[in-house]
């Protein structure tokens, strides 16, 4: 899954008053677009938070389990390239299960520990709160409530002690971004660290369109009911009318931009109106907002886009029964 489709929200909906008007001003500015959309980071209710570990257990989604089995093996090498490590940054945290394999592997002799934990999903942050609250007391944790940008600003201008910083940036939410959106964040990661400081980035490779159907639209129909909770949370908290049965979840392999889209269709002609966005839409029978993109990518796209973030390569790792890579790289 991933976290977004186009490039980063526009800041003014990252800088405004309170997360309610951010909300508003960007349902009402991507759904006046001739191509409907909606930021997929508003998928991550407290209900979507579930709903979405609930896709990473099942058997056709198999990124987390192949990230997870990368992790637990060459976790300690991350350590020993990376180290000495003194400040672990993770982005889009989820349960926090991966982090905490990661942290299992450093060495026993290490230094005081913190993490910073960046999700705009209190429930996430809360479920990876407990996940590592069990790692010791030289493990300092703090949680960022907040998008990407917002909690890496917090992280730059925190008191650190010397040695290095590692940011993760797992679970191939890398393909959350369009390409110029994925240069640009990169450079921001890049920004916030000191030469010398690493970053682990995971990465969904490419393979067969029938396996990829399947893992964005699963025969339980869970990754259906995350699509149309973004609906529900639209209606209750900006005071909407979508009709939930008159929209379809529908999951497009995108071959010539090498990505899944996620979108849902109308089923009808229809009018939604949204009060709290001061915005009434007509949608067309078969009309679709595009609510979510996974660009999914080769070995090579990967260490393209990191060196030209001004990142040297120390190791990658592939799952070559899933598809999978995790690149640790250097900032230089």
């Amino acid at each position: 899954m991933s976290r977004s489709g186009r490039p980063v929200v526009p800041a003014r909906a990252s800088v405004a008053r309170d997360a309610g008007a951010a909300f508003a001003l960007d349902v009402r500015y991507y759904l006046s677009l001739d191509q409907r959309q909606l930021p997929s980071r508003y998928l991550y209710d407290e209900l979507g938070s579930s709903l979405f570990e609930a896709i990473c257990r099942l058997p056709w989604y198999p990124i987390t389990r192949a990230e997870t089995r990368l992790l637990a093996a060459h976790g300690e090498d991350v350590f020993k390239f990376a180290g000495p490590l003194t400040r672990i940054v993770e982005l889009g945290s989820g349960s926090g299960e991966k982090l905490a394999t990661l942290v299992d592997c450093r060495p026993p002799s290490s230094e005081p520990l913190e993490l910073h934990l960046i999700d705009v999903s209190a429930a996430a942050l809360a479920g990876s709160m407990r996940a590592l609250s069990n790692l010791g007391p030289q493990v300092q944790i703090t949680a960022h409530e907040a998008p990407y940008e917002v909690g890496l600003a917090e992280v730059r201008t925190a008191p650190h002690a010397s040695g290095r910083t590692l940011i993760l940036f797992l679970g191939s939410n890398i393909g959350n971004f369009d390409p110029p959106g994925a240069h640009e964040f990169l450079r921001e990661i890049r920004a916030t660290l000191r030469a010398g400081d690493c970053l682990l980035i995971g990465a969904d490779l490419v393979k067969p369109e029938a396996l990829l159907q399947l893992a964005y639209d699963d025969p339980l129909g869970v990754t259906a009911a995350f699509n149309r909770n973004l609906l529900v949370r639209i209606n209750r908290e900006l005071d909407a009318d979508f009709d939930l049965q008159a929209f379809e979840h529908r999951a497009v392999w995108n071959a010539a931009e090498s990505r899944v889209e996620m979108h849902l269709v109308s089923r009808k002609r229809q009018v939604v109106r949204v009060k709290s966005a001061e915005l009434e839409i007509s949608l067309a029978d078969g009309e679709s907002i595009w609510t979510e993109s996974s660009y999914k990518y080769e070995p090579a796209v990967i260490a393209d886009l990191t060196e030209q973030a001004r990142f040297g390569a120390l190791a990658h790792w592939i799952d070559r029964d899933d598809r999978f890579e995790v690149a640790l790289v250097e900032a230089i």
